[in-house]
This record gives structure tokens, sequence and C-alpha cells, in this order.
């Protein structure tokens, strides 16, 4: 698994985008911020494709259900990794999620 940061590419399940944006400056992987828990969480979605009259897109994410880091930490904080996966607001309610596409780095990984 991959460390996250904050040029990774994360989307919805339709593929919206999910704007990244870290709570640390200081850890870097190629000059560009990792994300720490709870980075993931609440962020915008844009462009997500799916709409219509009784379809709400997804525009926010919601809680990570797995990708924290067990023993990797930041600041006390967990350390983001490839295998994150959680839900947004998007319909169906609890159905849709926000996972990793690219990485966009390939130099430092994890077990977990």
């Amino acid at each position: 698994m991959r460390w996250i940061h904050r040029d990774s590419l994360i989307t919805c399940d339709h593929d919206g985008r999910v704007e990244n944006r870290p709570s640390q400056d200081w850890v870097t992987v190629t000059a560009v911020p990792v994300l720490v828990d709870d980075d993931p969480e609440g962020r915008k979605i844009v462009a997500c494709p799916n709409y219509g009259p009784t379809i709400k897109p997804c525009t926010k994410t919601l809680t990570v259900r797995v990708g924290y880091s067990d023993w990797v930490r930041v600041d006390g904080h967990r350390v983001v990794l490839s295998h994150l996966e959680g839900f947004t607001n998007g319909t169906p309610p609890g159905a849709v999620h926000h996972t990793v596409r690219d990485a966009r780095q390939a130099f430092l990984g994890a077990d977990r």
C-alpha cells in the first residue's frame, strides 16, 4: 500500500473527484504533504455525474471505513494509505464509496 498525499486521486464510485486538503505540511512525499486522519473525511467532491430527479450526486466524503495505517503516524495522526475506503453523501445512502484511484507516487509504502 502506498502513502496518500495531497495530489493523490481519490474518487467516488461515479468518478467524481475528491478535493484533498492536508492538515499538516511538514511530512511530504516528493515535496507534497501526506494525508493523515481525518483528512479524507468531510471533503468536497466535484464533477460527480450521478444526478437526476430522485438521485443526489456525491458532493462530500463521509467517515472513512478503512485506510489509516495501524503503525505509521505523523504528530499522533495515522497516515492515510492506498486501501482507503469510505462513504459519500450520494444516493443511494450508505452504498456509494470514495476510494483511491491513483496514489500518484511510487516511492513510499507501508504494510499497514
